[in-house]
């Protein structure tokens, strides 16, 4: 059997990462290709060219006699977080129990250690109705096997749009009633200037508000700098943010909601991150700044025809608040590390 080679992805070669993505997008669609979620080939590129200051990443193909059967992804945070590194390792489904996702798991491995990270994070999907851990799933097989461990697993909803008549008028109503105090502001595009400042101290908590299991993520670094840089890669990448806050009586951000759509996958809008201040829930916030982003975009884009989130299992109150909307549960993602001898 020929032997497998890996060479890390020229962005500017069209051949090469069209390669490369192929081979991602046909291991994420063997399973299931209706709930396949896939960066496009546009984004990613831009992703690869142009990784802003938070991010050093780098794409990897493994080919045999020169055709890509394995595809890997890195990428290290630089501001936060520097003994973590996320991975993703995509086999074509015909080539696979061969050896070659280990080899790129091998190569990923020393990529991180070279780069002094002590962590790997990657994940891994099963249907809904297969159970809380995946078991049966040879993705999850393979991680196991390679050292990983479960950490936490969250739950992929959709969203179907537009809303029944009337659903939305009566959440907001519901929820207005218990936060009389605070305001509701929604806008598309980048954060307006006066409240920036307040959306990335906010921002920067998700990672620890928000139930993590036994991820090992720490809060990251709040900078205006580093999210202006990143509304300029969404322009780049052709994704659009639809977003609303919740401010107090002194005009303080305490809850943020972001819906990113992109030009790459006409109808469909992803849930980004919604977080509540500790020190103000309670309020129906949670739902009070969904529910205005859902008519925000409906408003504006009524191409918009699903919304994709993700919410960890654990975290009910939000799991509800999605249930309220009319999200509905399709697939499980599983969250796994392990730990770098």
């Amino acid at each position: 059997m020929s032997s497998l080679r890996i060479d890390v992805v020229d962005p500017l070669d069209e051949d090469t990462l069209a390669g490369w993505h192929a081979v991602y997008a046909a291991s994420r669609r063997h399973r299931d290709p209706e709930t396949a979620m896939i960066f496009t080939l546009p984004e990613l590129r831009v992703e690869l060219l142009h990784p802003g200051p938070r991010h050093w990443n780098a794409g990897y193909v493994g080919t045999v006699d020169g055709t890509p059967v394995v595809s890997g992804f890195i990428d290290t945070p630089l501001l936060d977080n520097l003994t973590l590194a996320e991975i993703r390792i995509d086999t074509l489904p015909e080539h696979r129990g061969r050896g070659y996702g280990a080899a790129m798991l091998a190569h990923l491995e020393q990529v991180a250690r070279e780069r002094d990270r002590s962590v790997l994070t990657t994940m891994a999907t099963w249907g809904f109705e297969a159970g809380q851990d995946g078991a049966d799933s040879p993705e999850v097989g393979f991680l196991t096997e390679q050292g990983f461990s479960l950490s936490l697993v969250d739950i992929q909803h959709w969203l179907t749009l537009p809303l029944p008549e009337g659903r939305l008028e009566a959440l907001a109503a519901e929820a207005a009633q218990h936060h009389p105090s605070y305001t509701l502001r929604s806008w598309v595009g980048p954060v307006p200037e006066e409240l920036v400042g307040g959306w990335v101290e906010l921002e920067s908590t998700l990672m620890t508000e928000a139930p993590m299991g036994d991820l090992a993520w720490e809060a990251e670094l709040a900078d205006v700098s580093v999210r202006r840089e990143a509304e300029a890669q969404l322009v780049r990448q052709g994704r659009t943010p639809y977003s609303t806050v919740a401010l107090d009586a002194a005009g303080e951000v305490v809850a943020y909601t972001e819906v990113v759509a992109t030009t790459h996958e006409p109808g469909k809008a992803y849930q980004w991150g919604t977080l509540v201040r500790p020190a103000d829930r309670g309020h129906r916030l949670g739902l009070a700044v969904k529910v205005a982003n859902v008519a925000l975009i409906q408003r504006e884009r009524p191409d918009l025809t699903q919304v994709v989130t993700w919410n960890a299992e654990v975290n009910a109150h939000m799991v509800r608040v999605n249930e309220q909307l009319g999200f509905r549960p399709v697939e499980r993602l599983g969250e796994f590390q392990k730990r770098l001898g």
